[in-house]
């Protein structure tokens, strides 16, 4: 049967793309997924600045600890910075395959035109050359911007959801973003290349957070629900 088998299931990618609509419009839906994405979170606890000691000396963490018998009263007493979750992963490219079909566009810039969208997400909108024009355009017609469309102007980054199947849509910083250019064609276009790209999730009251948070807490409630090991643990029969 051509294409495979029936019930073959299909891949979702992952992906970048730019929160807003403005030039250029900036997407790349990944050519492989990562192989692994590294995901971490650090938080660090410390005493308020109340507890001292009969010296007026600020208590250890461990001596503050040690005036606690109830858990609970220590959890709200004890002070808590909770740092935002990282993500780090390599992007891989590759035009083989393209350049085999006999793709012209790939031929002629191989894997340049995926590189230079990944280089703009870091970029201000501000230094975007087509943007000038386009908006020198829009004000020569008389036509007044909408509001949320961004074309020019702004001297900051472009804000980005990085999109991880239908359960993690997350609004991101870019950190870093390290690309190793490591094959390219007779016209000296990459035909392959690694991006390690780092990322900080950007939490909060928007809205592609609060519907990935919502996710993780439905996951955490589903995994509760089946494993009657936990709740037998937890209460036990």
């Amino acid at each position: 049967m051509p294409g495979g088998f029936r019930n073959q299931p299909k891949i979702q990618r992952g992906a970048f793309v730019e929160y807003g609509l403005s030039i250029p419009p900036l997407a790349v839906v990944f050519q492989f997924n990562p192989l692994e994405l590294s995901r971490s979170r650090s938080q660090s606890f410390s005493v308020p600045s109340w507890a001292l000691n009969e010296e007026y000396h600020l208590l250890s963490l461990r001596e503050f600890h040690q005036r606690f018998a109830d858990l609970t009263e220590l959890r709200e007493a004890q002070d808590v910075k909770v740092e935002p979750e990282s993500l780090s992963f390599d992007i891989r490219l590759d035009a083989t395959d393209r350049l085999n079909d006999g793709d012209a566009q790939t031929g002629l810039f191989g894997i340049a035109p995926q590189l230079a969208t990944l280089e703009l997400l870091m970029e201000p909108k501000s230094e975007s050359e087509l943007g000038a024009v386009v908006d020198d355009v829009r004000q020569q017609l008389g036509r007044g911007g909408k509001p949320g469309f961004t074309f020019t102007g702004t001297s900051k980054p472009p804000m980005v959801l990085f999109i991880w199947g239908f359960k993690r849509v997350l609004p991101v910083n870019i950190n870093s973003m390290q690309i190793t250019e490591t094959e390219f064609s007779p016209l000296l276009a990459p035909t392959r290349a690694t991006v390690a790209v780092n990322l900080t999730v950007i939490e909060g009251v928007n809205a592609p957070y609060r519907y990935s948070k919502v996710m993780k807490e439905v996951m955490s409630a589903q995994q509760l629900a089946s494993s009657r090991e936990t709740i037998e643990m937890v209460i036990p029969g």
